[in-house]
């Protein structure tokens, strides 16, 4: 398996183990024996062989399951089985079905519609692709085949993802693009993101409350008296989740954080996560000198560890004008499609600063 530049190693995603279940299971059924691996072709390329973790059959039937490998990437579902079981149908053509684990999507806005399993477009024809495979090599090309996905304990792990405020029930999606997890990777999270604007804009939500996280939104609720799903908590995605806002149609946007990820976008990092940009204290300092501050306060900006630390020394001035510096920097990065508004929180939630007053 690959290594990144950091010799992490690379994993695989839910889809292309499923899709290498599915191959297993198919394989079984046709031919009538157990198979202890599968083999697929990734999106992103490369073909590589999965160990089959069970494999079975009978004249109806076949089955087989993989243990996922996220690698060295933190994922919820690394260690998870993967599991797909197969049948042949009467209607021709690849027929997804939900399995105990694997989520339903209930809303609209998402990349597959209402009532189907949560198993995204990609993974989707990876599994497509595999089991035309299997029936062109046994000579029965145009045979409908059943694919029930099934993770066990799939129900639990979902709670440890944005799958319940996307309307997705029971269990978790079966995603991937590319096939493979790069380890560290922000991609899952970015799509749940972006899914999750999607959904909002689906259900006929045009004011969007984005916040940091779970303690954000809390706070934000004390603000804003709006549906659920009018709250979508970006991580440090602030470029990429106020683009999409565009794209996606929205009317207005309040962006609400504490102080140490907005300065960050505010001196114009479109990701605020620590791998992808340092606070620059130098910028809060000319920040701090432009609303009032004097050199005292300055140089004790300069010498703060956090911007925390810096924002406790400065006032409401300091505070209203982060804010509109992460204004100035969101608006930079679309066409002004919607009206944008700012707000800096406290630990306590109360708000410190905002713009436009």
């Amino acid at each position: 398996m690959a290594r990144s530049k950091d010799n992490l190693r690379s994993g695989f995603t839910t889809g292309s183990c499923a899709a290498a279940a599915t191959k297993g299971a198919l394989s079984a059924l046709v031919h009538q024996r157990e198979f202890r691996e599968a083999t697929i072709r990734l999106p992103a390329g490369p073909v590589v062989t999965f160990a089959l973790h069970s494999c079975g059959f009978n004249a109806r039937e076949g089955w087989g399951s993989v243990i996922k490998d996220a690698g060295d990437d933190p994922d919820v579902t690394h260690a998870a089985e993967i599991c797909s079981q197969v049948a042949w149908n009467a209607r021709g053509g690849v027929h997804f079905l939900l399995g105990a684990g694997v989520g339903l999507v209930t809303r609209k806005g998402l990349p597959v519609p209402p009532g189907e399993p949560a198993i995204n477009p990609v993974p989707r024809a990876m599994i497509a692709e595999a089991v035309d495979e299997i029936l062109a090599e046994a000579g029965v090309v145009g045979t409908g085949v059943d694919v029930e996905i099934s993770v066990p304990g799939g129900e639990a792990l979902a709670r440890k993802t944005f799958n319940p405020r996307l309307g997705i029930v029971g269990g978790i999606s079966i995603l991937g693009t590319t096939g493979i997890v790069v380890p560290y990777s922000t991609e899952a999270w970015l799509a749940s993101v972006l899914q999750g604007i999607d959904v909002a804009v689906a259900q006929d939500c045009r004011h969007l409350i984005l916040t940091v996280g779970a303690s954000g939104e809390r706070f934000a609720r004390h603000v804003f008296d709006l549906p659920d799903v009018a709250f979508v908590q970006i991580g440090p995605f602030f470029g990429p989740a106020l683009r999409h806002a565009a794209r996606a149609g929205v009317e207005r946007v309040s962006l609400l954080a504490m102080v140490g990820k907005l300065a960050k976008f505010a001196a114009g990092n479109e990701s605020v996560h620590s791998q992808d940009s340092s606070q620059d204290f130098g910028f809060l300092a000319a920040v701090a000198r432009a609303a009032g501050a004097d050199d005292d306060q300055v140089r004790l900006v300069l010498a703060s560890n956090t911007a925390q630390e810096a924002s406790d020394l400065l006032d409401i001035a300091f505070h209203d004008l982060i804010c509109r510096k992460a204004w100035e920097f969101g608006r930079s990065l679309w066409a002004a499609s919607y009206d944008l508004e700012v707000y800096l929180t406290y630990r306590n939630g109360k708000v410190q600063g905002k713009h436009p007053r």
